[in-house]
């Protein structure tokens, strides 16, 4: 900033007060404020300030603050949806978009009701400079409903738009589902189903996510809360096929979710490959039927088998030895609660007063405790109307031992295309989509608690959730110097010995733990308490304390640890 004398013919010369910055060759200057009656002495004291000095006499009183808004955080997260283009995907300029672009926005910064959105850009509140930017700062929540329902009639649209930016053919394509818990229950979607969350008695919604390879969404789906994992794969497959237009990809799925009638009777008919994994009733029968012999580990943690039972398929097996010790302890860990509970019940047939008696009675009591832990295939039981009696299985809990770590991956696509080593770093890339999940659904982005009574309403809930996941994984994927996350995962997984090892951090990233500061000294972030730092970059409204003076706005100047995000993000604040 700087104060500029600008002759005038015929009339005193105007005092400005202005900024400039320079853009390729050019000087831009804007003018700030008109200071032409102004006292001499204030401009002299203004000027003498702008210039560095600081023995002038009440320099605090020359301007009044009379609006702080933050801003920096609203410019890294918008700045990021309009670098990645995301705007023109939505849909055609207008209100709406505008509107669905501020919900993926707040929905990064912070998450919230509609409600709380549309009173957070309301130009009364200014929580941000989002609604501002934005130009929808006399928006209410029944707009924001209205942009929901327009978002919704174009999600075949962007979807599509997605695919065809991040997929390709023979490209590998994750697909995982989860549950999420309702609140009320006057929407149809919402339903009484297996709760992932262990919200028991809850009603629920089902969506499936698909996924590029490195975890980037591409695509949502929601179903009834009661709806099976298998059961939706038809229309994953039928979105690849018909409205992506892919025809050669590999769709990678959990052992719940490509079953071996969905392999049979959705995935062969369309000619897609897979990658899947084997249920542990399944392994036992390779192993009885001597196709996976255990002495195949005594050397090595992988190997490549066929069995009649699954022909024109490749079995890749594996076993995990810290996998093996983990489940070896958690078996007996359930055995010893489930003793323990047995044990409580056979003091209740025993005791004095009031002992539990009948058949009907104590075996309730046990059939409550086995499915609790589900321990009942290894716990011999014999029941009377008077005593219980139980013993361990030692056969049963030896035979399901020898196989603790084991897992076996199932694939069509050819070793040609993929080794045995890629099959299975492909389907333990699922894990990204669980990562995304759990960004959706507890980390950052908090898709519940759901409040919606339209199914509709649900289903582009999801949606903008999903969009906002897409934008933060691209701000995570930049941001990454900064944050706890692994910026250095090449040099990590080329340190492991065997793909069936569990995934290690890099040197880089134990470093960036361990010191809580990054290579070149700044402080290591989360990816929300970086956020919360750059909101601490705010737009200031400041009037000059002169009669009829004009205000201006002025940002505050990033810190070094700011303006490296903003680098990092290819963003401005000033824009």
């Amino acid at each position: 900033m700087y104060i500029e004398t600008v002759p005038n013919r015929g009339s005193r010369p105007a005092i400005l007060l202005r900024e400039g910055r320079r853009e390729g060759t050019r000087v831009v200057k804007r003018t700030l404020a008109n200071l032409s009656d102004w006292p001499p002495e204030q401009i002299a004291a203004l000027r003498a300030v702008l210039k560095g000095a600081t023995q002038v006499a009440k320099v605090e009183d020359a301007f009044e603050i009379t609006r702080t808004r933050p801003h920096g955080h609203v410019a890294a997260v918008l700045g990021t949806l309009r670098r990645l283009k995301l705007e023109p995907i939505l849909g055609p300029a207008g209100p709406h978009r505008d509107r669905v672009v501020a919900m993926i926005v707040a929905r990064v910064i912070q998450p919230s009701s509609k409600l709380a959105t549309a009173r957070s850009l309301a130009s009364a509140t200014k929580l941000s400079t989002l609604g501002e930017m934005l130009g929808i700062e006399e928006d209410d929540e029944a707009a924001l409903y209205e942009a929901m329902d327009w978002l919704l009639a174009r999600q075949p649209n962007l979807e599509t738009a997605l695919a065809k930016r991040h997929l390709e053919e023979g490209t590998l394509v994750l697909y995982d589902l989860t549950s999420t818990y309702f609140e009320g229950r006057h929407c149809p979607l919402a339903q009484l189903g297996y709760s992932r969350d262990g919200k028991k008695g809850k009603r629920q919604i089902v969506f499936g996510l698909l996924c590029d390879r490195h975890g980037r969404p591409i695509a949502v789906e929601v179903f009834d809360g009661n709806t099976g994992d298998p059961t939706t794969v038809s229309k994953q497959v039928e979105k690849l096929r018909e409205r992506f237009g892919m025809r050669r990809v590999v769709l990678v799925g959990d052992r719940g979710m490509l079953t071996e009638a969905r392999i049979r009777e959705d995935l062969k008919p369309s000619a897609l490959d897979w990658i899947s994994a084997l249920r542990a009733p399944a392994i036992r029968q390779l192993v009885d039927a001597g196709s996976l012999q255990l002495s195949l580990f005594d050397a090595k943690h992988l190997a490549e088998i066929t069995d009649p039972a699954f022909p024109g398929e490749r079995l890749v097996v594996c076993k995990n030895p810290l996998l093996a010790a983990e489940r070896a302890r958690k078996r007996e860990d359930l055995l010893a609660a489930t003793e323990s509970e047995l044990e409580r019940i056979v003091a209740a047939t025993c005791r004095k007063r009031q002992p539990l008696k009948g058949k009907a009675q104590i075996g309730m009591r046990v059939g409550k405790v086995l499915g609790r832990f589900k321990m009942g295939k290894h716990f011999d039981t014999r029941i009377t109307d008077t005593s219980l009696c139980y013993a361990r299985k030692s056969d049963t809990i030896a035979a399901e031992a020898a196989l603790d770590g084991i897992y076996v991956i199932r694939t069509s696509v050819s070793d040609e295309l993929l080794s045995s080593e890629e099959t299975v770093a492909a389907y333990k890339g699922l894990s990204r989509a669980e990562r995304a999940f759990r960004s959706l659904k507890t980390v950052d982005l908090k898709v519940r608690p759901i409040y919606h009574r339209s199914a509709d309403r649900v289903r582009a809930h999801v949606l903008l959730c999903m969009l906002a996941y897409y934008v933060e994984w691209h701000m995570r994927d930049a941001l990454a110097p900064m944050l706890f996350d692994d910026d250095d995962k090449p040099t990590a997984q080329a340190s492991r010995d065997s793909v069936v090892q569990p995934a290690q951090r890099s040197q880089r990233a134990r470093r960036k733990a361990n010191t809580k500061r990054t290579d070149d000294g700044l402080p290591v972030h989360s990816f929300q308490t970086l956020l919360n730092d750059l909101a601490t970059v705010a737009r200031n409204t400041l009037l000059p304390n002169v009669p009829g003076a004009t205000p201006f706005e002025r940002l505050t100047t990033p810190t070094a640890l700011q303006q490296r995000a903003f680098d990092l993000l290819g963003v401005s604040p000033q824009a």
